[in-house]
């Protein structure tokens, strides 16, 4: 019994499908990886913190870019889409395409079941290759839960927790701030009858 071989990927190939895609994928070693749909409470988040700290971090040299920006991780050749990333630098974009971008400052990801371990694991040790990366915001959207990694200057990173809708956290290479009342603001929108 054999079994079919994988259809190895370029890079230029996955980029060139992507551009006349209906829907994303991500890329990594030669295979794409469909997304799903977002849930409306994925969507409702996501729109939440880049408005607050779109808000926060106005008339300063910062974009506060949604998950249509694809982003490049060029140490390892991945490509993926952020919920949110912040970049507060000159933008550097991919030389075979300028829909990616190679530098963000803080990437946030809102979680669902199917993805949570990933976001934690791989994909957070891929976006730690990035120089520029310094912030990762994890949410939940199943409940009020945020995990926030700060690079420190030594290179580790510092994980904090935050559980009540009265917390504040505080992303110092940024210089603002937001409150889980801010992130989930209108959760209850989506809660089952």
């Amino acid at each position: 019994m054999s079994a079919n071989p994988k259809t190895y990927i370029t890079p230029e190939e996955y980029l060139e499908l992507e551009e006349k895609a209906e829907f994303k994928s991500e890329y990594f070693n030669g295979e794409i990886f469909a997304m799903a749909g977002a849930t409306p409470r994925h969507t409702l988040i996501t729109s939440n913190v880049s408005r607050e700290l779109g808000n926060q971090l106005a008339g300063r040299r910062c974009a506060v870019l949604s998950t249509d920006l694809r982003v490049k991780v060029s140490q390892t050749g991945m490509y993926t889409y952020a919920d949110v990333a912040i970049l507060c630098d000159k933008p550097k974009l991919d030389e075979k395409n300028n829909y990616t971008l190679l530098n963000p400052q803080l990437i946030v990801e809102v979680l669902s079941d199917s993805t949570k371990n990933y976001d934690r694991g791989e994909k957070f040790e891929h976006y730690r290759s990035i120089d520029s990366f310094t912030d990762y915001l994890l949410i939940s959207q199943d409940k009020f839960h945020v995990e926030y990694f700060a690079k420190q200057p030594d290179g580790s990173w510092l994980l904090r927790e935050f559980n009540h809708l009265e917390d504040t956290i505080r992303i110092a290479s940024l210089n603002c701030e937001i409150t889980l009342t801010n992130i989930y603001e209108n959760y209850d929108l989506f809660d089952s009858e």
